[in-house]
C-alpha cells in the first residue's frame, strides 16, 4: 500500500512540474509576442546582432560607436566585457535610453573557470570524475555571474582524435561517450536546475558540428565524413548537451558536407531543431557569417541570408545580419517569419535568464568583491588538478618524492606562473598562478632542499616562441648560449639527489589556431632532458602539456613520468601535493598518446579493417600496419598508474544471453593490492561481433570511479541492455541487431578481463 502511495505521489508532482513548466511557457511566450508586435524591423535585427565590446570604459559606455548601436536597437548582445561597473553602464544605456528598454545578454569565453582557473577541459576529462567536473563548472558560474556575466561559449564538446589540432586542450578527448557525460555535467554546472537565479549562467554548446575532425589537425580546416560516421562517433556530445538543456548552440567554421556548418540547414535544422528539438537560440562562431564569403558562397549578403535560412540566430561580430537581412527581406531572399523566429529565440533566452525581470541582477558589487578567487574556490582547484594529473612512468616506485630529498628542479616550466593557466584563461590575472617551483617551496617549508635552474627555454627559435606568446605577452626569455644554461642545469643536479625535468608546452603552443606539425618536445627541451640522463641520476619528468604528445625516447629512457597537463591557478601546488605523496595520482587518459605524428590520427575504437593484423604481432605483410613501427599507442585510451596497483578478477554475467527487454548484470572484483589508497577508474567496454555495418573493435560504454584502501576489495557492477548495443545504421536508424557480443572491464581500453554474451530477437 505504501508503495502504491509513493507511486501516486510520485505522479502527482510530475504533473505539477509540468503544469508549472506550461504556465511559465505561456508567461514567456504572451510577453515576447506583445513585445516583438512593438518592434521595428530595425529593432529585431539588432537583436541577432552581437559585436564585440573591444576595450570599452565605464565613461565610455553611453558616448561610444557601442553606445550609440545601443539606443538605436541595434545590438541584441556583447561578449567580452567584463566587470560589475562596465556591464551595468552598457545595460543602463539599453535599458534606460533606448526605445523599447531591451536588456543586453553578456557572454564571455569562461571556459575552464573565471579568475579561479582550473586545469584546461582536457586535464578535466582526465579526471573521469562527473561531480568533480560539474563543480567547476558551477563555481566558474558564480564567479563570472558575480562579475556581470550570464553566459558563457563553453562547454566546447567537440570530439578530436587528432593531436596536431590545438584546440584539443578545449575538449574532452576522443571519446564520444565520455565526453557526451561530460558535455551533460558542464550544462548542469553552469545553468543548475533555474536560470534565472543570479549564480547561474547560460551554456553555449560549441562547436557546432565536428570542428575536431579538421583535415591534417590545422585550425579551422574542411571536415569531411559520412553520415553513419557523424551519428556513430561525433555528434553524440552535442545532442547529450542539448537533452542537458544548454540554452545555446555555437556553430562550427568548418564545412561539413561542402557546407560551412553556419550555413548547413541540416545540421542546424533537421538535426538541431527537428530531430533533437533543440528550443535554444544558435549563434556564429566570431564573423563565421563573414568567412563563409572566403568558403565561395557568395557576397555578405548572399552569406547572411544563407546563415538566416539554415537556423542560425544570432551573428558573433559579423554585423552581416543587421546590415544586409533588410534588403534580403525585401528581395524575398529571406522571409519575415525567418527573422521573427530568430528574435524570438534571443528574447525568450533573455527572458529565461530573468534580465526582463531584473537587468542588474548580475551586477552586484558584494558578489563581485566577495564571490570571486576566494580561498574556498582555489582549495577546490587545488584538489581538482591533481585528480586530472596522469603518472605515464613509474620505475622502481620512484614516486612520490621523499621529503627529505634534495632535489635540482629545471626547465623552462619549473618557474612559470602564466604558463600553468594554459590556453584560454580569459579573465584570469597572470600574475596570480602558483608555479611549480614555488608549489614545492609551499609543500616542503623551510626545510625544502631545492636548486632550481631553467636550463632552457621553451624553443630555441624566437620566432617560434612569439607564436606562442600569452596574449600578446612575450614568453619569458634566457638569451645566454644555450650549452651556458644546460651546464647551469647539470651543476644544479650535481649537487642533488634526484631530478625534477619540468617541460613540454607553454600555455599557447595550445588552443585556437595553434596547430603543430611536430608533437614531440622542442628541441631545446630534448637536448636539456638528454644531459640530464646521462648524469646517471634518477630522473622525473613533469610534463605540462594541453595535448598528447609523441613522447617515446622519453618513455624509453626517463624512469619516471606524469603528465599534469595546465593545471590552473593552483597547479604548482597540486603538482607538488602529488609528486610527494600527499596525493595519489588517479588520472586516466582521454585521449591516446602515439608513439610518432605518423600514427596521428590514433583512437582506440577503430575499425578492424579486412587484414587485421594479428594478435601479439608487430608487423606482418599484406596486413594493415607500418614497416618501422607498431600499430600500438605509446599510451591507450583510458590508461593512467597510481602509486598502488590495481588488480581485477574475471567478468562474471549474470546469464549467458539477454533478451531486448532484459538486463545483463556485468560484475567484476578490483583489488587495491599495492601499498598505498587509491582511486580506480573502472571502465566498461563493449564490442558488437557482427552487425549490419563494420562496427569498432570496442565501446566505451560505462565506467565508475572507485577509492579503495590498501588490501580493500570491491564489487564493481555495470548494467547492460539493448539500448547500449544500439548504434546508427546505414539508414541511420538507432538500432540493435541480434548476435554475439564481447564486454570488456579494465583499468584502461587496452588491459581488460573479457567475456561474451548474446542478444537474442
Amino acid at each position: 500500500m505504501k508503495s502504491c502511495r509513493n507511486f501516486f505521489a510520485l505522479i502527482l508532482t510530475v504533473l505539477s512540474i509540468n503544469v508549472q513548466a506550461q504556465n511559465t511557457n505561456a508567461k514567456m511566450n504572451a510577453f515576447v509576442d506583445n513585445l516583438m508586435s512593438k518592434m521595428t524591423l530595425d529593432e529585431k535585427l539588432g537583436q541577432l546582432n552581437l559585436p564585440g565590446a573591444g576595450d570599452i570604459t565605464t565613461g565610455q559606455a553611453s558616448n561610444s560607436d557601442i553606445g550609440a548601436k545601443i539606443r538605436e536597437g541595434k545590438v541584441g548582445g556583447l561578449f567580452n566585457i567584463k566587470s560589475v561597473a562596465k556591464i551595468k553602464a552598457v545595460q543602463k544605456v539599453a535599458v534606460e535610453e533606448s526605445r523599447l528598454k531591451i536588456p543586453l545578454i553578456f557572454g564571455m569565453d569562461v571556459i575552464h573557470g573565471y579568475q579561479t582557473e582550473f586545469p584546461i577541459p582536457l586535464a578535466l576529462s582526465c579526471s573521469w570524475d562527473m561531480k568533480l567536473i560539474e563543480k567547476t563548472a558551477h563555481i566558474a558560474a558564480e564567479e563570472a555571474s558575480a562579475d556581470g556575466i550570464c553566459w558563457t561559449f563553453s562547454p566546447m564538446v567537440d570530439i578530436a582524435r587528432d593531436p596536431r589540432w590545438g584546440r584539443i586542450a578545449e575538449g574532452s578527448g576522443e571519446d564520444a561517450f565520455l565526453g557526451s557525460q561530460i558535455a551533460k555535467a558542464m550544462v548542469h554546472g553552469y545553468q543548475g536546475d533555474d536560470l534565472s537565479k543570479n549564480n547561474t549562467i547560460m551554456a553555449c554548446v560549441k562547436h557546432y558540428a565536428m570542428y575536431g575532425a579538421a583535415e591534417a589537425g590545422r585550425d579551422y580546416n574542411t571536415t569531411d565524413m559520412s553520415r553513419s560516421r557523424m551519428y556513430n562517433e561525433y555528434l553524440a556530445p552535442y545532442k547529450a548537451a542539448v537533452e542537458a538543456g544548454a540554452g545555446s548552440i555555437m556553430s562550427s567554421f568548418n564545412e561539413v558536407d561542402g557546407i560551412p556548418a553556419t550555413a548547413n540547414k541540416f545540421l542546424l535544422t533537421d538535426v538541431l531543431r527537428d530531430q533533437w528539438k533543440f528550443k535554444g537560440f544558435v549563434v556564429t562562431d566570431y564573423t563565421g557569417i563573414n568567412e563563409m564569403t572566403a568558403h565561395g558562397l557568395g557576397d555578405l549578403q548572399t552569406v547572411s541570408s544563407l546563415a538566416l535560412k539554415a537556423g542560425v540566430d544570432m551573428d558573433m561580430v559579423g554585423e552581416g545580419f543587421l546590415t544586409t537581412l533588410k534588403k534580403s527581406l525585401q528581395e524575398g531572399k529571406v522571409t519575415i517569419e525567418q527573422i521573427n523566429q530568430a528574435c524570438k529565440l534571443i528574447l525568450e533566452a533573455k527572458y529565461k535568464l530573468g534580465l526582463f525581470a531584473d537587468p542588474y541582477k548580475y551586477c552586484d558589487e558584494h558578489r563581485a568583491a566577495t564571490e570571486i578567487f576566494t580561498d574556498a574556490n582555489l582549495k577546490t582547484a587545488r584538489e581538482v588538478a591533481a585528480q586530472t594529473f596522469v603518472l605515464l612512468k613509474n620505475n622502481d616506485q620512484l614516486l612520490p618524492l621523499k621529503k627529505t630529498a634534495s632535489i635540482a628542479l629545471v626547465g623552462p616550466l619549473a618557474n612559470s606562473k602564466e604558463n600553468m593557466l594554459g590556453t584560454w584563461a580569459v579573465a584570469a590575472d597572470y600574475t596570480k598562478p602558483i608555479s611549480l617551483l614555488a608549489g614545492m617551496k609551499n609543500v616542503l617549508g623551510s626545510g625544502a632542499k631545492i636548486i632550481y635552474a631553467k636550463g632552457a627555454n621553451i624553443s630555441a627559435d624566437k620566432e617560434f616562441e612569439t607564436r606562442v606568446s600569452v596574449f600578446g605577452k612575450p614568453l619569458e626569455r634566457d638569451d645566454r648560449p644555450a650549452d651556458v644554461l644546460i651546464k647551469e642545469a647539470l651543476d644544479a643536479a650535481a649537487n642533488a639527489d634526484i631530478i625534477v625535468a619540468a617541460m613540454g608546452e607553454s600555455a599557447e603552443m595550445t588552443g585556437e589556431s595553434s596547430s603543430r606539425s611536430d608533437i614531440s618536445l622542442p628541441q631545446s627541451q630534448k637536448d636539456l632532458l638528454q644531459a640530464l640522463v646521462k648524469t646517471g641520476k634518477p630522473v622525473v619528468l613533469v610534463l605540462f602539456t594541453g595535448r598528447p604528445l609523441a613522447i617515446k625516447w622519453e618513455q624509453e629512457n626517463i624512469p619516471a613520468i606524469i603528465n599534469v597537463w595546465h593545471g590552473g591557478t593552483e597547479a604548482g601546488n597540486a603538482v607538488a601535493d602529488v609528486l610527494f605523496g600527499a596525493v595519489n595520482p588517479s588520472g586516466k587518459l582521454s585521449t591516446t598518446w602515439p608513439q610518432s605524428v605518423g600514427q596521428v590520427p590514433i583512437y582506440y575504437n577503430h575499425k578492424n579493417t579486412g587484414r587485421p593484423l594479428g594478435e601479439g604481432k608487430w608487423f606482418e605483410k599484406f596486413r594493415s600496419n607500418y614497416l618501422d613501427i607498431s600499430n600500438d599507442p605509446l599510451y591507450a585510451f583510458g590508461f593512467g598508474l597510481s602509486y598502488t596497483s590495481f588488480s581485477y578478477s574475471d567478468i562474471s554475467l549474470n546469464r549467458a544471453s539477454i533478451k531486448p527487454n532484459e538486463k545483463l548484470d556485468v560484475k567484476v572484483t578490483v583489488t587495491n593490492s599495492g601499498n598505498y589508497d587509491g582511486a580506480e577508474t573502472v571502465q566498461l567496454y563493449i564490442r558488437d561481433m557482427i552487425a549490419s555495418i563494420t562496427r569498432p573493435v570496442k565501446e566505451l560504454k560505462g565506467f565508475e570511479k572507485i577509492y579503495l584502501k590498501k588490501g580493500e576489495s570491491k564489487e564493481v557492477h555495470f548494467t547492460v541492455t539493448a539500448e547500449d548495443l544500439k548504434f546508427y545504421n546505414n539508414d541511420l536508424k538507432f538500432v540493435y541487431e541480434p548476435g554475439t557480443f564481447k564486454v570488456f572491464v579494465g583499468g584502461s581500453s587496452d588491459h581488460t578481463k573479457e567475456n561474451s554474451f548474446e542478444l537474442l530477437k
